[in-house]
């Protein structure tokens, strides 16, 4: 892999990617006492979808020593509001504070570019090396599990090797060691494209309810509406790909006709302005068929990527960044104790994408959007299914029989309504379909 002539740099834990997960694992680590290098591809602040955090997003920011940060970049996010066409009901708005577990009220809409910045910079104040505009091109893995060591490849051609005692996989869509062991995978149970862009001057919700994220279902798929601290919106269409591939016209033209098939949106960006381009992306749920090895871990994206739909992205990546924090010290301090920490950080980290899943794969089906535009609290269904949104998924929260509830309350309705949810599986099955 590498040239005699290469230098070669050395460090206890190299860290590829420099997003929330890659950021957020070197601060714990540096704090721990590990020498902890981090290699970004590009340079920060840079573009990045995926505005909207969790309120289980706080804590983590909080024991990071970022909150305060973030507050001052972040649009003070309460709840979540869900338009239906196909219901006479007025839009269903679920506060965060109606959850379980009501000490998590809100979190917060960012401007990803901001906010990754301040967790890479915050990694990089506790101490880590942070590269960028380099990334890592192919990787040895010593014998004996002696370590790892990294060809890695800046902007202008230059190139050095490094080498460290743990790898973790923070690359987020770039899969690195999904790909270099050939098990990133397609998700069969989902498959979604999207259209995203950036707006001026939407007409948002008013007072408490400004930073909602706003949910539209339409014919197609599902939107997102996502209010900004400097004014911007971000809005998203999550569509079947048989749809995206209709298209005909420019991806500008083709979004906002899109939009228009959407009345309750649309009416809300009548007097807005796109101020980004339109970006699209097909395919884009996958999993990788193992989180670790004996000294490496995938976190975040860099394992599996689901869906937008519940926002649960940044939460989940930097959620496994904790559990991997703990995960690779315990590996390194006491290795007679390796196989059961990395047997436990797989439990956790294939935990997230369950729990969320469950919903993803339904939020279109006629019964699910039935049960959140007419939600009840029976069994306290309505404050588990809000834990759920708000993040709540890792902690002792008691919800789970409330979960198993609000699911039996989905079947039976979904078998008192069977023709319409045979014919609404027998139609996601083929909109799923990859051709």
């Amino acid at each position: 892999m590498t040239s005699p002539s290469l230098t070669t740099k050395i460090c206890d834990v190299l860290v590829i990617g420099g997003g929330p997960a890659g950021s957020t694992v070197s601060a714990l680590l540096v704090e721990r006492g590990y020498q902890v290098t981090i290699l970004e591809k590009v340079h920060h602040p840079r573009f990045h979808i995926g505005e909207s955090l969790l309120p289980a997003n706080l804590p983590l920011l909080q024991e990071l020593g970022v909150a305060e940060e973030v507050k001052q970049i972040g649009m003070e996010k309460w709840g979540a509001e869900f338009n239906s066409p196909y219901h006479t009901e007025k839009p269903q708005n679920f506060a965060f504070a109606d959850a379980w577990d009501k000490t998590m009220p809100m979190a917060y809409q960012v401007r990803r570019s901001e906010f990754d910045e301040i967790l890479i910079r915050n990694a990089e104040r506790k101490g880590a090396k942070v590269i960028e505009g380099c990334r890592a091109k192919a990787v040895d893995f010593l014998p004996d599990n002696a370590g790892v060591r990294i060809l890695a490849e800046y902007e202008d051609g230059r190139q050095e090797t490094l080498q460290a005692r743990f790898l973790v996989d923070a690359s987020g869509r770039d899969t690195f060691l999904g790909n270099l062991f050939k098990q990133k995978r397609r998700n069969p149970k989902h498959n979604s494209s999207a259209l995203y862009a950036h707006f001026q001057g939407a007409r948002r919700l008013e007072g408490k309810e400004e930073g909602h994220i706003s949910f539209f279902w339409f014919e197609h798929g599902w939107f997102w509406f996502i209010p900004l601290a400097d004014g911007t919106t971000s809005v998203g269409s999550v569509v079947w790909p048989y749809y995206l591939k209709s298209r005909t016209k420019t991806v500008e033209e083709f979004f906002m006709d899109t939009i228009a098939l959407c009345p309750d949106l649309a009416a809300r960006l009548v007097n807005a302005q796109r101020t980004s381009s339109v970006n699209a992306t097909g395919n884009y749920s996958y999993v990788c068929e193992q989180t670790h090895g004996s000294n490496y871990l995938l976190l975040g994206d860099a394992f599996a990527f689901y869906d937008p739909v519940f926002s649960s992205g940044v939460m989940l990546a930097m959620q496994s960044a904790f559990i991997g924090a703990k995960t690779i010290d315990t590996c390194l301090r006491e290795p007679q104790k390796a196989t059961k920490a990395l047997r436990r950080f797989d439990q956790q980290v294939r935990h997230g994408g369950k729990v969320f899943s469950w919903y993803i794969y339904r939020i279109t089906q006629p019964t699910m959007i039935d049960l959140f535009m007419r939600s009840g609290n029976i069994f306290r269904a309505r404050e588990a299914v809000i834990s759920v949104l708000a993040g709540d998924i890792f902690k002792k929260t008691p919800i789970k029989p409330s979960l198993a509830a609000f699911k039996s309350i989905y079947y039976l309705a979904s078998l008192r309504h069977a023709t319409r949810s045979w014919s609404a599986w027998k139609q996601r099955k083929e909109n799923i379909r990859v051709e």
